[in-house]
């Protein structure tokens, strides 16, 4: 009965040249309910193969909608067992489609042509996007004008979740800044209205259960390795954060030099919540910086805080209003790139130094901390429900 897969091949979206999505499209209508088959409207057929024509995976959130929606729209509210413990894709699916409930077909039918839409259109603006800033990147935007290097994080549509890639692409990024004999200061910031919303699940649900461990040993390496950037980075590094900052993204900025933030930003480190544990340094820099008691809070108790509560916790320099962020913050750090660039770097040097080995121990002891994390049983429970209560 299952009309798509949510790991690897949901409707030919993922990396898929256009005659494959049109064979699944074919493949998908004939094996259609018949009873359906008349209540299924044109624009909802129509809907279905455009599915196929996108060119990047809209994520494991998207897909679960597009599932439970076609699903519904085609075979009605569920009917089959919620499938075992260990088969975590099937749960995900099943959840997906129980939580519509009763909607009957036609607003079925409606909400998977508008959410179809919605994709497209996304992938179109962001395709656009892209095109213009002639990057060499796939999910970063780098510009760097008059000693000024700005890296934005790229994925809008996705919250500028950090998957694998951009994981790379960022150290790339880092290192670019590092070589560049006309780069100042460098600083980070989000696309659109989130800084950065941590870790894509993705990282994790679209791996098979016999293939858990080698992906927790594999990310516990390119997880050290991003860290060790930020510790080893000689130059001046400053997070704009424009919106909404989670896990890795929020954990990070505690090893950068100065932190702005709009007052629309909000922090979080929700790892017990997702059976994790701290990264970026955040278990030793947090408690130094807020006291065990407030760090305790934030990162054991999944705290949110407010950007004027987090710079009274000393992690963001300054707050400045949402409609003149922009304005305001970049002119500054204009001003910052006009500053010799050898007495930047020596003084960063010598504030920073003597704590650099303890970082890079630290780091080490998180990444074999959380690679465990990532193998246990509450760790995958609590990112499969997580994923299922945000479809």
């Amino acid at each position: 009965m299952a009309t798509l897969r949510l790991v690897t091949s949901l409707s030919g979206v993922s990396r898929r040249s256009c005659a494959y999505s049109k064979m699944y499209a074919m493949r998908s209508t004939r094996i259609l309910p018949v009873r359906f088959m008349s209540t299924v409207s044109p624009e909802f057929e129509r809907a279905k193969d455009t599915l196929g024509t996108l060119k990047e995976d809209p994520g494991n959130e998207a897909k679960l909608k597009i599932y439970a929606l076609f699903k519904q729209a085609t075979s009605g509210p569920v009917t089959s067992k919620r499938p075992g413990m260990t088969n975590f894709v099937g749960r995900a699916k099943w959840d997906a489609w129980n939580a519509l409930g009763t909607m009957n077909s036609a607003d079925a039918q409606k909400a998977y042509i508008d959410l179809v839409s919605s994709l497209v259109k996304t992938e179109k603006t962001e395709s656009i996007s892209q095109a213009a800033s002639d990057q060499k990147y796939k999910n970063l935007l780098v510009k760097c004008e008059d000693g000024l290097r700005v890296i934005t994080l790229n994925r809008p549509s996705k919250k500028n979740a950090v998957t694998v890639e951009m994981y790379s692409e960022w150290m790339a990024a880092l290192a670019e800044a590092t070589a560049d004999p006309n780069t100042v200061i460098t600083a980070i910031t989000g696309a659109g209205d989130f800084y950065c919303a941590g870790n894509d699940l993705t990282n994790f649900t679209n791996v098979k259960p016999e293939d858990i461990h080698k992906m927790a040993q594999d990310s516990k390496v390119m997880l050290r390795r991003f860290v060790a950037a930020f510790i080893d980075f000689p130059k001046p590094l400053i997070a704009v954060v424009n919106g909404p900052s989670f896990g890795i993204s929020v954990t990070t900025l505690a090893l950068c030099d100065a932190v702005y933030a709009s007052d629309r930003a909000t922090f979080t480190t929700p790892f017990s919540k997702l059976g994790q544990s701290p990264e970026g340094c955040s278990s030793y820099l947090f408690p130094k910086l807020m006291g065990q008691s407030k760090a305790c809070q934030f990162l054991m108790f999944n705290k949110t805080i407010t950007a004027h509560e987090a710079q009274e916790l000393g992690l963001v320099t300054k707050v400045i209003p949402d409609a003149m962020l922009q304005s305001e913050v970049w002119p500054e750090l204009r001003k910052y790139a006009k500053l010799p660039i050898k007495s930047l770097v020596y003084t960063k040097a010598l504030t920073r130094e003597t704590e650099k080995d303890i970082l890079h121990k630290i780091n080490e002891s998180e990444c074999e901390t959380i690679s465990e994390r990532w193998t246990s049983e509450d760790c995958i429970n609590a990112v499969m429900n997580f994923v299922s209560r945000n479809t």
